[in-house]
């Protein structure tokens, strides 16, 4: 027996945890009912954006990747007659191995395991339309959204499909997020309507009920703390679904939400697997009269590993869960595709005039660092970012003058970050600036900022910022977005005042991808500067600053 992190959840809330045990259907089998206990197993994943091989994901190199991902999924087949595998949506846009080809290699691994389908996720509309029809001519299993239409009318995706197992029917339908009209490329989802997701389940639903034993949710809605929006929502006012796997907030589960039909009192259990790729999702149900009567839930991590810190200093890596061989077949079909990249990352994509030094990234305003938080403005203006934030550690090499090369963005910025846009009130903005002036010169959490934005903080008191934010003084009473990236965002540097954010926006292209662009933006040519941005003043100069500025 393999050893496993998991969690198995009974449907009746009782949870248990150990190893994963065989059931037969004497286990479960009810004396006053002959009905027969079919067992099906759903495996998930959601947001995988654009990995398709192992990468580095901190503090580990390899993790993930579709040919580990097919090991697991093929012994799963191996042991269980009816497996059922889904996807939650946005394989697009993420890790060069996948954006150079418009998720080429992501589909071809897809259709190499076996996928039965993968709802419609927001970022499926980062390229035109041709594209993703394109990506759905490739696929050997459907796309499906049930609440996407041409403004003629006609579907984008099939609405639903209906698998068949041994004695069992089982209706899998689609949802993407209505927000995707505001979050989407405005001009590849301006011939599109969104329509109102529990509306179109309300009315799809009981239909397929009549037409299937078991009624599975594949959507792309997000797990929120509200039950007023998302998937818990759509557990909460529509009845009758067995399952939703959901898709969107990169939500990393140990066991199901599970939602209660005020009405009916019908439960749905709601999983996600995460992000990238990095875990494999298993439930395992089991229906006897159209119904399910019990369940549990894996989180199977592909290849995650954790550092242990020794006495001597050596930090050695070690495996949470089992070390997963990867798929020798999957692996020279992805190849090519690995050797591509690596060519094509020699590309010149502008020219430094002088150097961009990150020395002082973590002390005082930097030439590179306004570069960053420049560029993570820019990328997100659609989205009405009012500024942006950067970590100073999240930058660790030099842009050196003359030629620059993708490869030397990725230097400069190597870790997986994404770009995100957060929405707080101006209460949190202000107390996120005096987290700033907390943090201790040469901290990696020593902040960065956009254009648009001046501090001035006292570093002997450590209790004194001025911000003006386009031009004006941080106004309390309004709601800003900040663009920063998805380590900061998720609270990192002891950014915790992040999480209070309102609303929370993963562009999921990489902050590397996007310096790239915004520097191409710029005609090519960039010549470090500064701007003023951030002042760093002892305690009485800054009492003085704001005594004028009053």
């Amino acid at each position: 027996m393999r050893p496993r992190l998991k969690i198995y959840v009974k449907a009746t809330a009782v949870f248990l945890v150990g190893l994963l045990f065989s059931c037969t259907p004497n286990r479960y089998h009810d004396k006053q009912d002959d009905a027969r206990i079919h067992h099906l197993v759903v495996l998930h994943t959601n947001d995988t954006h654009g990995h398709p091989v192992k990468f580095f994901y901190h503090p580990a190199p390899d993790v993930g990747g579709l040919p580990a991902r097919a090991t697991v999924v093929n012994r799963i087949r191996e042991e269980h007659g009816n497996v059922l595998l889904l996807d939650g949506g946005d394989l697009n846009t993420g890790r060069s191995e996948s954006n150079l080809f418009k998720a080429r290699p992501d589909l071809e691994g897809y259709n190499y395991i076996g996928y039965d389908a993968i709802v419609i996720g927001n970022h499926e509309f980062d390229n035109p339309i041709s594209v993703l029809r394109e990506q759905m001519k490739l696929a050997n299993f459907p796309f499906i959204s049930a609440n996407i239409r041409a403004k003629g009318g006609a579907y984008l995706a099939e609405p639903f499909i209906i698998r068949e197992f041994a004695g069992l029917k089982v209706a899998i339908f689609g949802l993407t997020t209505k927000e995707t009209e505001v979050i989407g490329n405005p001009e590849y989802v301006r011939d599109l309507v969104f329509e109102d997701e529990i509306e179109v389940a309300k009315n799809l639903v009981p239909k397929l009920r009549t037409k299937a034993d078991l009624v599975i949710g594949l959507v792309h809605l997000g797990i929120y703390d509200s039950t007023s929006r998302g998937s818990k929502r759509l557990a909460r006012e529509v009845s009758g679904i067995d399952l939703i796997v959901d898709g969107h907030s990169h939500t990393k589960l140990d066991s199901p939400v599970v939602v209660t039909h005020p009405l009916t009192g019908h439960n749905t259990p709601i999983v996600q697997a995460w992000k990238w790729g990095l875990i494999l999702g298993r439930v395992d149900l089991f229906v006897q009269n159209k119904r399910v009567i019990d369940y549990r839930f894996e989180a199977i991590p592909i290849n995650l590993k954790e550092v242990a810190k020794k006495a001597d200093g050596v930090k050695p890596y070690h495996s949470i869960g089992e070390k997963i061989a990867e798929d020798p077949k999957l692996l020279d079909l992805l190849e090519p595709y690995v050797a591509k990249v690596e060519s094509v990352l020699s590309k010149v994509i502008g020219q430094a005039e002088a150097t961009f030094f990150y020395d002082g990234v973590r002390e005082e305003e930097n030439p590179l660092g306004n570069l960053v938080a420049d560029s993570m403005l820019w990328h997100t203006k659609y989205l009405g970012a009012d500024f942006a934030l950067q970590n100073g550690g999240g930058i660790r090499a030099d842009l050196p003058e003359g030629r620059l090369t993708e490869r030397m963005i990725y230097e400069a910025l190597p870790f997986d970050s994404t770009v995100v846009v957060l929405t707080l009130d101006g209460k949190s903005v202000q107390s996120l600036f005096e987290y700033m002036a907390t943090i201790s010169s040469g901290q990696g959490g020593f902040p960065q900022v956009s254009e648009g934005v001046s501090i001035i903080i006292d570093t002997s008191g450590k209790q004194c910022t001025h911000v003006m934010i386009n031009g004006k003084p941080l106004d309390t009473t309004r709601t800003y977005k900040i663009a920063t990236n998805s380590y900061l965002a998720a609270g990192g540097d002891g950014y915790r005042i992040l999480l209070k954010a309102m609303d929370a926006y993963d562009s999921s292209m990489f902050q590397r991808d996007v310096l790239a662009e915004y520097i191409e933006h710029l005609g090519g040519r960039i010549k470090p500067q500064t701007f003023g941005r951030i002042q760093i003043i002892g305690k009485e100069g800054c009492l003085e600053l704001l005594r004028e500025a009053a």
